[in-house]
């Protein structure tokens, strides 16, 4: 196997490439695969293949977030979404070494690391969650490289002789840079896929890099995409609240999921309609200064993921600051298919401005730093997290019984930032409640058994409510600026914890100001015209979009019995169904229900719909 002079080895069959890369390695093979979006799906399930049926081949693999269609629990929910996930992802192949683990049937000659799961794709899974690396995204190529790599397998895009890594340029690129400095020794194999948009920059490589490429017809394959998420009244609030400490000239980081989206729009509100976006923020009583001007100079993006909602701030001429010839500097992406499209038909040399990079670049400033210093001028640095401590730590990865949710990826390495550039700031993101078998629990809490970003790193918190900014505050100052965003329904019982462990003053008491923390509150703030629930458009179609709050409303409201025997007293009651009602039935299959079950369902589902239309 070749790796390197006279260029790679092309292949037509992920079964041959297979055989050559177990005839190189004399069968133990620790394969490294990108995470996310750059799995080499067909060189991997072929590999697993031959270990499965070879107990003398040894196959280790080294990724995170493997992507597979979301499982799905009841009846009602796979009646919604399948359909949904066919159209998006359903010609995306699976992995075999997944498929196992869920099937708890993993060969005992095969093991699976992952540093980052799909989120909550792998509670409960035994062989996952014994075989997770917690990591820094910086420091997962270090236990890689520590674990012997031999192998790296990813897609890529090609134009003649020349590859593009595209989506995942953020492990490999570091990875090569080893292995040119003699700290590593692999073969890197490459298998084609002509979705993938041509990156150019940092992220095209040249043919001799690689020992093997794969292109065939028989393994292309359609790109995993996701269907863009609601986002939610309180998300919008977030996202309006969040983007009113964004300085123009600055530079944006923003992590995965819908409150980016919700960041994005009011960005976008605040450069296009000022006037609007200001009213908002009375609305919802956020104190002043605000950063609420238009982006003159515009922002600079060095974000670990590109999510797609930075190409609508590219379009909104939002993002624009330059730094070597980038607007954007990005590690990985992965987003809906309309994303991919945008990038493979972009112009040129608009998507040239666009870098994917190494992730030691992007995520550490280690590594011509004053010029990073620099480049990070006003950096906001965004993240999400599931819970927040009165004292400051951020649970963003795992639960207190150990179980792994997702795993910190660049969380950790963003707030270090923050902290070490001038200017810079690290903005923790969550909705002040959550809903839990059916009813309403504070994420912010006085303590947890378990801590991603732990207090004395405590920068910024925002929730619909409003900002905290704890950075260098006592610890009374921090408890009361949190009980200040939280939700009024628990602010008592945090004030009474706080209290008891001698952490607050015995006479303090909430302002006036902070007691009125309550959904309505938001809700009449921030009204849908404005802040829509897909503010730059969905793959879920009309009637899906209008079940989409009813199937959340069964989720949030009907898990007890008397609950559910509630929602169906009401679809019962309210009469026969409207013209949108029959649509909705219609593509859930229950407009000409049999039986009992599916008459039960027909009656949920006019229930949840007219409910969640109050």
């Amino acid at each position: 196997m070749r790796t390197g002079g006279t260029g790679p080895l092309e292949l037509r069959s992920a079964e041959e490439v297979a055989d050559r890369i177990i005839a190189r390695t004399d069968g133990h093979i620790v394969l490294g695969l990108p995470l996310g979006l750059g799995k080499a799906p067909h060189i991997v399930n072929a590999l697993f293949a031959r270990a499965s049926a070879d107990r003398a081949i040894r196959l280790r693999i080294f990724t995170a977030l493997t992507l597979e269609q979301p499982s799905l629990g009841t009846d009602l929910e796979r009646r919604f979404l399948e359909p949904v996930f066919e159209r998006t992802m359903g010609r995306y192949p699976r992995f075999a070494y997944a498929q196992a683990q869920r099937a708890g049937e993993m060969p005992a000659n095969i093991e699976v690391n992952e540093f980052f799961f799909q989120a909550g794709s792998r509670l409960g899974n035994g062989d996952a969650q014994r075989h997770y690396i917690a990591a820094n995204y910086t420091h997962a190529m270090r236990y890689l490289i520590d674990q012997g790599v031999n192998v790296v397998a990813q897609i890529v895009a090609r134009r003649g002789n020349s590859y593009s890594l595209s989506c995942n340029s953020d492990m490999t690129l570091d990875l090569l840079a080893e292995r040119d400095r003699g700290r590593a020794d692999f073969a890197l194999i490459g298998q084609v896929n002509d979705e993938l948009p041509f990156m150019r920059g940092p992220a095209e490589i040249p043919s001799d890099r690689f020992a093997i490429i794969l292109d065939s017809a028989q393994t292309r394959f359609p790109l995993f995409g996701p269907p863009r998420q609601p986002v939610s009244t309180a998300q919008h609030a977030i996202g309006a609240h969040v983007a009113a400490l964004i300085a123009d000239g600055g530079s944006l980081q923003i992590g995965i999921g819908a409150i980016g989206d919700a960041i994005a729009h009011s960005l976008i509100l605040r450069q296009e309609r000022p006037d609007a976006y200001r009213a908002t923020l009375d609305r919802l009583g956020a104190p002043e200064p605000w950063e609420t001007g238009p982006f003159e100079e515009g922002l600079y993006a060095p974000t670990e993921m590109l999510v797609d909602c930075f190409l609508d701030l590219i379009r909104a001429g939002i993002v624009k600051r330059e730094v070597d010839g980038a607007i954007v500097h990005g590690g990985f992406f992965v987003g809906p298919r309309s994303f991919y499209a945008a990038l493979r038909d972009m112009d040129e040399d608009l998507r040239d401005r666009i870098h994917m990079r190494e992730i030691s670049y992007i995520n550490a400033l280690f590594g011509n730093e004053a010029a990073k210093r620099k480049a990070r001028h006003k950096a906001r640095f965004v993240n999400s997290a599931m819970m927040v401590t009165l004292l400051g730590a951020t649970i963003s990865d795992g639960l207190e019984d150990g179980q792994v949710v997702s795993g910190v990826g660049g969380q950790y390495n963003f707030v270090a930032q923050a902290l070490e550039l001038d200017g810079a700031r690290s903005i923790i993101t969550l909705p002040a409640t959550r809903r839990h078998k059916g009813e309403s629990q504070s994420n912010i809490v006085w303590s947890y058994g378990h801590e991603t970003i732990p207090r004395h790193l405590r920068d910024m918190v925002v929730t619909e409510y409003g900002v905290a900014d704890l950075r260098g505050q006592s610890d009374e100052q921090v408890i009361q600026r949190l009980i200040a965003i939280a939700d009024s329904r628990f602010q008592g019982e945090l004030v009474e914890k706080a209290r008891s462990a001698g952490k607050i003053a015995p006479d303090w008491d909430i302002p006036e100001a902070y007691r009125d923390n309550l959904p309505e509150r938001i809700s009449a703030a921030m009204p849908k015209e404005t802040f829509p629930s897909f503010p730059f458009g969905t793959d879920f179609t009309q009637i899906e979009q209008r079940l989409l709050p009813a199937m959340q409303y069964l989720a949030d409201h009907a898990t007890r019995p008397a609950q559910l025997a509630a929602l169906i007293a009401r679809g019962l009651r309210g009469g026969q169904p409207d013209e949108a009602e029959s649509a909705a039935l219609e593509r859930m299959g229950l407009d000409a229900p049999h039986g009992v079950r599916e008459h039960s369902y027909r009656a949920l589902i006019l229930g949840a719909l007219r409910s969640a239309g109050q």
